[in-house]
């Protein structure tokens, strides 16, 4: 019989064992009450590993890796601050990846933590905000501890999970992680607006994680029968769909449905979701799966990158010698989208840094990682316009990248280019 304990007390003492690996979903699905009740009486529990995905919280810094020591999936978000200091060890996997890899446990878990909410379909919680790869931690876990969260969405579909796989139950004691849109720059809405240019009515899109996806879809306005099959969805989709620009009619798989596998955004995102029929969530399994992409009519995949290489070449994962970024679901989709009939893959960036003292368009990566191959990379987009490497020999591709390089950078990177080539 499940088992519920007041937050205060709740010892993870009774469940924890030493060397255990500990994990919970990431983003805005992370149980706050838990995390922090783990991180503030970390000195009374046995030495345990923790694997994040992209954490968005203030929970774990570098003090902790005293008592815990940190896997992870990515340097995003505020996992920074333990790569910075060389705490958390990165696992290289595509997203599509992970689900398998827990369940076989090649990546192992043994306590799982959850925010839930008690569904309107008998003997069945929500985890309601995210579920991409839940149900395969639960299904792995020795021990499921979820926090009863009224505030979440009610969601379905991956998001429920079965009350017997949950073993103890504890009330929400703290702040819940909301992440508002950003606010694109001018630099970021040229890059947008050129995105939007290379994207038809009726094309389904995919969006990655960050101001970008904020601008594309402001960019989108005018657009007209849109589909949305994402790994995770922001804020601004909700703007799409009440003006009628997403409709979901043309998709050929899930017509008349939004795909994503979570909800990175704030209460606007929260309130379109809960109850909402026309929103499936769906796990990794799904929405990163390639067969199912294929089906997708016209799919249009939008991620971006720290660099690009005059060959075509994407490093996501390091810049400045820290890992920053992802391997992510970056390639499932570009290549998902390349075998979708009528799709294209776009990988998109503005062509400096911030600070505007380095290109984002190299000559090559100099040992940095290859996260997206340049035979896989198919249009890529800055402020300065688009090039289209389909089909294009190296020498060609060299002469299109640069050309959306920042002009003060242009003719370094040309005289490189003709150096390696």
């Amino acid at each position: 019989m499940l088992k519920r304990v007041p937050s205060s007390g709740f010892d993870f003492g009774s469940v924890l064992r030493e060397g255990d690996v500990v994990t919970w979903p990431q983003g805005t699905g992370e149980p706050r009450g838990l995390t922090q009740r783990l991180a503030d009486r970390s000195m009374r529990w046995p030495a345990v590993r923790l694997f994040l995905g992209m954490s968005c919280g203030d929970t774990f810094t570098p003090e902790h890796a005293d008592r815990f020591t940190f896997t992870g999936l990515n340097g995003a978000g505020t996992n920074r601050r333990l790569t910075a200091g060389g705490m958390l060890d990165v696992i290289p996997a595509h997203v599509s990846a992970v689900p398998g890899l827990i369940r076989a446990r090649v990546i192992p878990v043994d306590v799982v933590l959850l925010r839930v909410r008690p569904h309107q379909r008998r003997g069945f919680f929500t985890v309601g905000v995210i579920c991409d790869f839940t149900q395969a931690m639960v299904a792995a876990a020795r021990c499921v501890v979820a926090e009863i969260d009224e505030r979440l969405p009610m969601t379905a579909q991956d998001a429920l999970i079965a009350e017997a796989d949950i073993d103890l139950l504890v009330d929400a004691d703290a702040d819940e992680i909301l992440l508002p849109d950003p606010e694109p720059d001018e630099v970021e809405m040229q890059v947008a607006r050129h995105v939007a240019s290379c994207i038809p009515d009726g094309a389904t899109i995919q969006l990655g994680i960050g101001t970008l996806p904020v601008a594309v879809c402001r960019s989108l306005a005018g657009h007209r029968d849109l589909g949305v099959h994402s790994g995770v969805i922001p804020d601004a989709v909700v703007d799409l769909v009440e003006r009628g620009v997403i409709t979901n009619s043309r998709k050929g798989v899930d017509a008349g449905r939004m795909v994503t596998g979570g909800l990175f955004g704030g209460m606007r995102l929260k309130s379109f979701a809960d109850n909402n029929p026309v929103l499936d969530m769906r796990s990794a399994d799904y929405t990163h799966n390639g067969h199912v992409m294929s089906g997708i009519q016209a799919l249009h995949s939008i991620n971006s990158a720290i660099e690009i290489d005059a060959t075509g070449q994407a490093n996501s994962e390091v810049a400045g010698g820290r890992y920053l970024g992802a391997v992510g679901g970056q390639a499932d989709f570009v290549r998902g989208a390349q075998c979708s009939p009528g799709g294209r893959s776009i990988l998109a960036l503005p062509s400096t840094t911030a600070d505007g003292k380095h290109s984002r368009i190299v000559a090559a990566l100099g040992g940095r990682p290859v996260t997206t191959s340049r035979a896989d990379v198919d249009l890529v987009v800055t402020e300065y316009g688009v090039a289209d490497l389909r089909g294009q020999s190296l020498r060609e591709r060299g002469r299109r990248l640069a050309a959306l390089a920042h002009p003060a950078f242009r003719e370094t990177i040309l005289a490189e280019i003709n150096k390696i080539q």
